[in-house]
């Protein structure tokens, strides 16, 4: 791996940690104010709106620049959100401001690796910065845990600098004043990620141009057999992802009696798993077999259906470790083969765009849908079943998907061999 790489990677380990631990201060916040239990699955709708409404903009905007300062730039906005949080703003528009940040800044992530790397190395990057990324989160809701915990959080307030009046007199500024630190370390990693040498020049700045554009690179996508696929086993992974951390949130506090510093160690735990199956994903997969891991996704999802019926920590833990390997495992080839197949269609900035589109799309759908149910009362049990069968049911459908586009595949290449 080149050393440029390393410098993306510690960049990116420093921007998902800040984000991470903000979620649960921000969580924390909510419920200081005494806010509604469904405003906290509506912070990870808030925060991914952003991929949305700007999908056919942001893969433009990463490719009119070195993407490391397109990475700098949209740090600094995750700055000010954590900023206005820290001044008083309501936590859900304040993580709306981070989540316009962190949208401008995956198509530049992940974009890079295509620009840096060749393609027969993008499994094993992925591997490492899906790892990474994994750890960040892991570490990421354990600080964030650890800085809402009332004895660490009051011996922090306590601490003061000589000479000098900070103004933090709560928790939730405390917490915040110490997350953006963070964020500043990550930004000082983007302003030593190399440039690939890859010209940036802006072809088109019309919106409605960029609008068509992104729509006909949506098709193209959704239209390409392998494209497809993964793209749809990637959509449905992290709208599941994102679902399953306010899942284990508040199963960890129903079953397990635990409050939310505890229970965001859970989160840490299921991120564990991930980060085991991302590495030896890459390590035991190559991108021709990546679609025959699709069968773990359909595994992962009844075995969710577990939670159920556990109420002690010690099968828990293993538990959730399982669920996260089984996720890592089948989500790291199949994002590798989709932005080898992005970037051969219509480029690394583009197809990331519109994967940020749809896996975001799915995030706000699926905790749109959690935040409902849980505001109709429904029992999380119940919750947690459904969501299990969900998700294999759609992995099911996704593996008949694609043995059915390998049979047309098989039946034209009998047809042109019998012609010849």
């Amino acid at each position: 791996m080149k050393r440029g790489f390393y410098t993306i990677l510690s960049a990116q380990f420093f921007s998902a940690l800040a984000d991470n631990a903000l979620l649960i201060v921000a969580i924390f916040a909510l419920r200081d104010m005494h806010a509604p239990q469904e405003y906290e699955p509506l912070l990870k709708l808030f925060f991914t709106v952003s991929y949305v409404l700007l999908a056919a903009f942001v893969g433009a905007f990463a490719d009119s620049m070195p993407k490391g300062r397109v990475m700098l730039i949209s740090n600094g906005v995750k700055i000010i959100g954590c900023l206005m949080m820290f001044s008083g703003v309501h936590p859900l528009a304040a993580y709306a401001v981070v989540g316009l940040g962190a949208a401008a800044y995956s198509p530049a992530k992940y974009g890079i690796l295509t620009e840096l790397l060749p393609h027969r190395l993008l499994v094993v990057a992925n591997g490492w910065i899906e790892g990474l990324t994994v750890m960040a989160i892991i570490l990421g809701t354990v600080v964030g845990g650890l800085l809402v915990k009332t004895d660490i959080a009051l011996t922090l307030l306590n601490f003061d600098f000589p000479m000098i009046d900070t103004g933090i007199d709560t928790i939730p500024e405390m917490s915040i004043g110490i997350i953006g630190c963070i964020y500043l370390i990550a930004a000082a990693f983007n302003l030593y990620i190399p440039d690939t040498g890859v010209d940036h020049r802006i072809l088109k700045k019309n919106p409605l141009f960029l609008l068509h554009d992104f729509n006909h690179c949506l098709k193209l996508l959704w239209r390409d057999k392998l494209g497809q696929v993964s793209l749809g086993v990637t959509t449905l992974f992290w709208g599941a992802g994102a679902t399953l951390q306010f899942i284990v949130l508040k199963w960890a506090e129903v079953a397990l009696n635990m409050d939310l510093s505890k229970a965001s160690m859970l989160q840490g735990v299921v991120a564990v798993g991930v980060a085991i199956g991302a590495v030896l994903a890459a390590k035991m997969v190559t991108m021709r077999k990546s679609v025959k891991v699709i069968p773990l996704g359909i595994a992962m999802g009844l075995i969710v259906l577990g939670m159920n019926f556990v109420h002690d920590l010690w099968i828990a833990v293993p538990l959730l470790v399982l669920i996260g390997a089984l996720s890592g495992f089948f989500v790291v080839p199949m994002n590798a083969l989709l932005q080898h197949r992005g970037h051969i269609l219509m480029g690394a900035g583009h197809s990331i765009a519109v994967q940020n589109f749809n896996e975001n799309l799915s995030i706000l759908a699926m905790t749109g849908l959690y935040a409902l149910l849980i505001h109709l009362n429904l029992s999380l049990y119940a919750i947690i079943a459904l969501f299990g069968l969900f998700v294999s049911g759609m992995m099911y459908y996704l593996k008949k998907r694609h043995e059915n586009n390998q049979r047309q595949f098989d039946d034209v290449a009998l047809l042109d061999d019998t012609r010849n």
